[in-house]
């Protein structure tokens, strides 16, 4: 992937959001469809979001690692802001044009209990990428060996 390198971070970025995007597409059509009209909203959201926040963090570090960023702070920092940037433009754009909501209804969305709660996990989201790579992790999640680099 040399020939990308000056643009790994947006392709790791738009990777990262787009796997997450199609498994948080799964798992919320499980949850408004089935969890949501027997347990609420809000609960539904609770017991989703630390599934979908394992599955980011396993697809944060392998994004990054397809890109060999995950050594690098500001790359990491910036893929995940085009991840956080995409993530959210994709599901607004998805509840704009599948389930008929304004943006304005999108955005208001985001003051109800649930909608904090899912907030919450898109900013854990985009910060990933950033805490693996002060962490040091590798493709699969490793911690390098001390001076490995």
């Amino acid at each position: 992937m040399s020939g990308f390198r000056g643009a790994a971070w947006v392709l790791a970025g738009f990777l990262y959001a787009s796997s997450a995007f199609a498994v948080g597409f799964m798992l919320g059509s499980i949850r408004v469809m089935f969890v949501a009209p027997r347990l609420g909203e809000t609960l539904a959201v609770l017991l989703e979001a630390p599934l979908m926040l394992a599955v980011s963090w396993w697809l944060s570090r392998w994004s990054a690692g397809r890109f060999g960023i995950l050594s690098n702070f500001s790359d990491a920092l910036l893929m995940g802001v085009i991840a956080f940037a995409t993530l959210t433009s994709a599901e607004g754009v998805t509840a704009v044009l599948l389930f008929g909501k304004t943006v304005q209804s999108y955005f208001d969305g985001f003051a109800s209990a649930a909608g904090m709660i899912g907030l919450l996990a898109q900013v854990c989201f985009a910060v990933f990428p950033v805490v693996q790579a002060g962490r040091g992790c590798g493709a699969l999640g490793g911690r390098r060996r001390r001076g490995a680099r």
